[in-house]
């Protein structure tokens, strides 16, 4: 018989600006809390390294010890190592039955407090030159992309430099980083000049993200092409990246004064009736659904209110608005999609699948698994291994379906596909323009 309340006698605390949050008792009850919700429950077992370590923790302190079996024995250490072992992949929360989400008494959210056991450890301790490195993308994009990508990416395919990276700074000399482009996105994009009645069915504001900007841009040019194939206007005003590696290890100040700068340019967008789209999950997902907690403006609830991810636009908006046209150049033949846990945890479905579904001669195939990388933690040396077993399932879905073609709206997800699978991993908005027969 456990001796811990489901039910919470009042809300959880997820607001910064609550004395609760950092209140370390406080914090350490509702871990408790809801570890034994989950530790009673256990379906969540094979989706991350969190869940085992602690059904693992309370196990063994009651099979060895004879202690209760439950989680008041769940101790700090504990605590600590189930944070780190969570990648925030959202997954859990999306297939829990006790969220707020399906308005359950017990209110589980899962990485929601893990998160705040990593803000409330990162004011304690700092935050590690590792951590530092993996939570500014875009300072390292704006630093190396352009004319000295090509040395830089030569350099980083040493294994001497990879090696004492990982050394120095702890981030995997095994793990696949994606290059850096000789012409990065925003450079593209300033000098890019729209053809004659572009604009004539509307405007949207392109949140490009750090990964199309300085490695992906075909990304972001094949957006452009299919965009102003439906004759909509885009607009890219200055950007910052989105901030979820910072939210990912735990610096508050950095996510905040990241969402502050992104959302004073994207508000006045969105009050002159632009849609704000981003071709990657996680950045769209941040803009969603972090800003207007970590700002709590109006302006950020407006910002959030109205930004789409690129595909889900495309489908919702132009697709279902008859604004894209309906005939293709090209066939795309066999297609394996993975959509992507960011994506899945928007509850938006699979908006490239419906596109792409409607090309002739194309075959796509879902796999909805997750590349354990989330963010930056894949990247990390002591988690690397880790990641690459929790992605064998969709390494294995994605030989399975032996497809012609591979795409995923992540680009990080797709640097581990690539690499585990030995195939080129496309973002499905390139696949779009290609069926097209857009240049991009």
């Amino acid at each position: 018989m456990t001796n811990i309340k489901p039910t919470p006698d009042r809300d959880p605390c997820f607001d910064p600006d609550d004395p609760r949050f950092f209140d370390v008792r406080d914090l350490e009850n509702e871990l408790r809390r809801v570890f034994e919700i989950c530790h009673l429950c256990r379906m969540c077992v094979n989706y991350c390294g969190s869940f085992p370590s602690l059904f693992e923790a309370i196990d063994r302190k009651h099979e060895t010890l004879g202690m209760p079996h439950d989680a008041t024995t769940v101790d700090a250490a504990t605590m600590r190592t189930v944070t780190d072992l969570c990648w925030q992949c959202k997954l859990c929360y999306v297939k829990c039955p006790y969220t707020p989400d399906d308005k359950h008494e017990w209110k589980v959210d899962f990485p929601r407090v893990l998160w705040r056991e990593k803000v409330v450890r990162a004011q304690r301790e700092g935050i590690s030159l590792q951590e530092r490195i993996l939570g500014e993308p875009g300072v390292l994009g704006k630093l190396t992309a352009g004319p000295v990508a090509p040395v830089a990416n030569f350099v980083s395919k040493s294994s001497l430099v990879r090696k004492a990276g990982e050394k120095l700074a702890g981030i995997s000399a095994q793990f696949p980083l994606p290059e850096y482009a000789k012409d990065p996105f925003d450079k593209w994009f300033a000098k890019h000049e729209p053809a004659a009645g572009i604009g004539d069915n509307g405007t949207v504001a392109l949140f490009s993200t750090c990964l199309v900007d300085f490695h992906r841009p075909s990304i972001g040019r094949a957006a452009v092409a299919v965009i102003e194939h439906a004759k909509v206007k885009i607009e890219r005003p200055k950007q910052v990246c989105c901030g979820m590696p910072n939210m990912d290890t735990g610096d508050l100040a950095g996510v905040r004064e990241k969402a502050a700068f992104n959302v004073a340019q994207l508000a006045p967008l969105v009050r002159n009736g632009a849609k704000i789209i981003a071709p990657g999950p996680s950045c769209s997902m941040t803009l969603k659904r972090e800003y207007p907690e970590l700002l709590k403006t109006e302006d950020a609830k407006l910002v959030a209110a109205n930004t789409m991810d690129l595909m889900e636009y495309l489908w919702k908006v132009l697709w279902k608005g008859k604004l894209l046209p309906r005939t293709f150049a090209n066939k795309l033949g066999s297609i394996a999609y993975h959509a992507p846990c960011h994506l899945r945890a928007q509850r938006v479905a699979a908006p490239a699948k419906l596109l792409l579904d409607n090309v002739p001669e194309t075959e796509v195939t879902l796999i909805e698994e997750c590349s354990a990388v989330d963010g930056t933690w894949g990247m990390k040396a002591e988690y690397y291994e880790m990641g690459v077993k929790y992605s064998k399932r969709l390494v294995n879905k994605v030989a399975d379906a032996e497809a012609s073609r591979v795409a995923s709206d992540c680009t990080l997800a797709s640097q581990r596909i690539a690499k585990e699978n030995n195939v080129e991993v496309r973002h499905p908005i390139e696949l779009l323009a290609e069926a097209y027969g857009l240049a991009f």
